[in-house]
């Protein structure tokens, strides 16, 4: 049967329809990742969203300003079903002859770190190291034939909608626990939490902990492994943060009004900065849990910015955090919601890991049906 070497120009068309709605929020709005797929909510939006684009459903989204500066191609496939709209930044393309190359199959010859240092090769020497759109096309792939293509596709489409499933069910459960947060929110007595917290400020002057126990926290409110530079830096006036302890970035005026906040919902212990904020909880009447829940919400966000203080940098002290409010149930029904929360994030975990073996698995398809179709 032999190989095909086609230019992407042969089968692609660009497509720019605006979306024509000025008020767009982070939440409407689509970024691509490094992992080449579609995230929401976005980073943050222009003052005016209406010449942000349309990706329809079987469209690609890609930013070729940014291959260069990250050797990625920033590249995804709408197979949502719905229409996604993403930054005037981006290229916005379609498949227009799938005789030459099926969609699914271009996307996953794209999924693999050789490609992207390929296309990180063709890129031009402006500052942010970009890539032309007729470079783009220029570019030449080796292909099976469509038969070949499909039955490697076929393995694709089978773990994407095993994604595809599992993504709804957790839709649905995000929308069971809003509705009930809601519900909460409209008919139960609401009650400031600083009647619960207590301040914690224990340090690692011993050196208990070292380098390996340091953390972050990131705007998704998780405990993160650090980014600083720890060479030289001294971990004894670092501040011990254990099991079902709170801490916070008491700066808020940065990171697109997201509050940078987490939980140590594990068994283990870290060290933190010394700037930032930690606290727990001292009543029988609140699960650290339940509590926040309400924290990672837009709600808590917004409260914490419009509460924050200060002039180049603002700051949100855990005095004023204190005065927020949060309905407050009694301990079982907290447990119940808990519960069904936790079942929330372990069927995003599963999903993650899902998504994260169909990556890893795109390379190897495209190297088998290379070999298929070469022989």
């Amino acid at each position: 049967m032999g190989l095909n070497k086609v230019k992407i120009g042969s089968f692609v068309e660009l497509y720019s329809e605006p979306c024509g709605i000025p008020n767009l929020t982070v939440n409407d709005v689509s970024g691509v990742n490094r992992d080449k797929e579609f995230f929401e909510p976005s980073k943050q939006v222009g003052a005016d969203t209406s010449k942000y684009k349309v990706v329809p459903p079987n469209y690609f989204a890609c930013n070729l300003m940014h291959v260069g500066r990250d050797v990625v191609l920033p590249i995804a496939l709408n197979h949502s079903g719905k229409n996604k709209i993403v930054s005037p930044a981006y290229t916005v393309f379609r498949i227009t002859d799938e005789t030459i190359i099926l969609k699914e199959y271009f996307f996953i010859l794209l999924k693999s770190e050789e490609r992207d240092r390929y296309f990180w090769f063709h890129t031009d020497s402006s500052i942010r190291d970009g890539m032309e759109w007729n470079v783009f096309c220029d570019v030449e792939i080796e292909i099976p034939d469509t038969q070949i293509q499909k039955k490697y596709v076929d393995i694709y489409r089978g773990m994407q909608e095993n994604l595809d499933a599992m993504t709804r069910g957790i839709e649905q459960m995000q929308i069971t626990c809003d509705s009930y947060m809601k519900w909460l929110i409209k008919t139960t007595e609401k009650r400031a939490i600083s009647e619960f917290i207590e301040p914690t400020d224990n340090r690692n002057e011993d050196l208990q902990y070292g380098i390996d126990d340091v953390r972050g926290i990131s705007i998704e409110k998780k405990f993160i492994d650090t980014k600083a530079n720890m060479q030289g830096v001294s971990l004894r006036p670092y501040k011990i943060i254990g099991p079902n302890d709170f801490c916070y970035v008491t700066v808020t005026s940065r990171n697109g009004d997201k509050v940078s906040i987490a939980l140590n919902d594990s068994t283990e212990t870290y060290i933190v900065s010394s700037s930032y904020v930690s606290f727990r909880i001292k009543s029988d009447e609140i699960i650290p849990e339940y509590m926040f829940m309400f924290m990672r919400g837009g709600d808590f966000d917004r409260y914490a910015r419009f509460n924050s203080w200060g002039s180049a940098r603002e700051v949100l002290a855990l005095e004023d955090l204190g005065r927020f409010e949060i309905p407050l149930p009694t301990v079982d029904i907290q447990r119940n919601i808990v519960s069904i929360f936790n079942s929330f994030k372990t069927r995003m975990q599963i999903v993650e890991r899902l998504s994260d073996m169909q990556n890893r698995i795109c390379p190897v398809l495209v190297r088998g049906s290379i070999e298929d179709g070469g022989q």
